[in-house]
């Protein structure tokens, strides 16, 4: 909803959701680096996830989805050899680990194009400002990997994690690809960019003086053009794989306006000119009509929540292959907290609009892919994007496709995630029954894995198949 980047002001607080410990030995071996030393786990890890990616396997379930097409076929089989899918259907290669999964169905890794694991979501609104104040930057990297680990357990596999700070978000999908914790494939953001005084303005509502000096591009904030070239080439010099941008005001943020804009067009056009140009793609959070007009015309991939778009927006995301990620999952966290008026006013209008704002979108054939904004309510429940989106207009295929293919498309990941075919990474999860007919299903994750690495069993046999036997 709010893509908003406070984490010196918010709090970073244990996090619900599903996810408990995996089956297999490198899940109960992470789950005990609390009382290991921190050197001797991380070669274990390593050592682990090596040895299960190079595992050929041959998953069986009753089902499997291909998210290309929407469509369900009987029965399912994916073999999966040293980290990719090697076929689909066919014949199963000698010596494979075979696991049936019984009813129910293969499908992609889940893919989040909107999340914030480095914070968390807490429902005390000025409790979270003075603990984020408080807390240091060591313990929020450590609390986050609670978040990327419940993440990955309910099945998103790929994130695009799209606003932190103190480069913690960066180290976590560094300790990620290095094998030494577990969680999703993550694309980084590292600071949010906006305007002095907006949305992505961490010193916004403090008092003049309190942190010794204004925030500037070095903490993601812009005022020119140059500003704006200048914070890209920041943030990629420090590992950002993505350049997200606050083009108008926020939800959360208590000194603006929700839909009003806060770059100006030659701003945005800088900024996605120079991430395009250093091949980076660019999301904008844009509540309002004419800020997202204004990102859509500079050319962003992405706008993020939309929340007050008119048709002439829409129609334009339509004509330009611009995606919306609605993220609809906040409305849960917004229920449940506790806001100051103006905030509370701002949340409720947003809330009120966003069901209609996706229903319009689908009818006017806009591209969607989903997104959560999770730390807006609590990491682990993401899978809830699935049922809100096939509430608005979207079939529950449509909703699996935004949540597999079409997201990795939007991420740029297309030809490695997102769809289970030959060649691609071997992200699979399972989920009981038939999700094109029951959506909720997806938050009820059997199977997880992730690069040819299984993170999650609940109910798989396993065991040696001969030579020959086909699906």
């Amino acid at each position: 909803m709010t893509g908003r980047t406070r984490p010196k002001k918010r709090d970073v607080g244990v996090p619900r959701g599903p996810g408990g410990p995996p089956h297999l030995a490198i899940g109960r071996i992470i789950d005990r680096y609390m009382t290991s030393t921190k050197s001797t786990i991380a070669v274990l890890c390593l050592s682990l996830a090596g040895a299960a990616s190079a595992q050929t396997y041959a998953l069986r379930a009753a089902r499997i989805f291909d998210s290309t097409t929407g469509k369900i076929s009987a029965p399912g089989l994916v073999v999966v050899a040293n980290g990719k899918i090697e076929s689909v259907g066919g014949a199963v290669p000698a010596g494979a680990e075979s696991i049936d999964l019984g009813d129910a169905t293969l499908m992609p890794g889940f893919i989040d194009a909107h999340t914030h694991l480095t914070m968390d979501f807490n429902p005390d609104y000025n409790g979270a400002m003075l603990k984020g104040l408080q807390m240091t930057i060591a313990e929020r990297s450590i609390r986050a990997t609670v978040n990327a680990r419940k993440t990955l357990m309910a099945g998103f596999t790929t994130v695009r994690d799209v606003g932190s700070s103190d480069f913690v978000d960066v180290g976590m999908r560094n300790a990620i690809n290095s094998g030494i914790v577990p969680g999703p494939r993550m694309l980084v953001a590292v600071h949010a960019l906006g305007a002095t005084g907006g949305h992505c303005d961490d010193q916004d509502s403090f008092r003049y003086g309190i942190f010794g000096h204004e925030t500037g591009v070095e903490e993601g904030v812009i005022d020119t053009p140059d500003d704006a070239r200048r914070a890209v080439r920041f943030n990629i010099k420090y590992g950002a794989d993505v350049i997200k941008t606050c083009a108008s005001g926020g939800v959360l943020s208590p000194t603006d306006d929700v839909d009003v804009p806060q770059l100006s067009q030659a701003e945005l056009n800088a900024l996605v000119d120079e991430a395009h140009t250093l091949r980076r793609k660019t999301a904008a959070h844009a509540h309002g009509a004419e800020a997202a007009k204004r990102a859509i015309r500079a050319g962003i991939d992405s706008i993020e929540h939309g929340t007050f778009l008119d048709d002439e927006a829409l129609r334009m995301m339509h004509d330009r292959g611009t995606f919306l990620v609605p993220t609809l999952t906040t409305r849960v966290g917004l229920k449940e907290s506790k806001f100051p008026p103006a905030v509370e006013a701002k949340a409720e209008a947003a809330v009120n609009q966003q069901d209609a704002l996706v229903r319009r979108a689908v009818a006017l054939g806009v591209k969607i892919a989903l997104g959560t904004d999770a730390a807006v309510f609590p990491h682990g429940e993401n899978a809830l994007e699935f049922t809100f989106m096939a509430a608005d207009g979207l079939s529950n295929a449509q909703s699996l496709m935004a949540g597999t293919s079409a997201g990795a498309e939007l991420l740029g990941l297309a030809d490695k995630v997102g769809s289970l075919r030959a060649g691609s990474m071997a992200d699979i999860v399972a989920v009981p029954g038939n999700p094109v007919d029951d959506i909720k299903v997806t938050q009820q994750v059997i199977f997880v894995m992730k690069g040819g690495v299984i993170y999650r069993n609940d109910r798989g046999s396993a065991g040696r198949m001969s030579a020959g036997s086909r699906n």
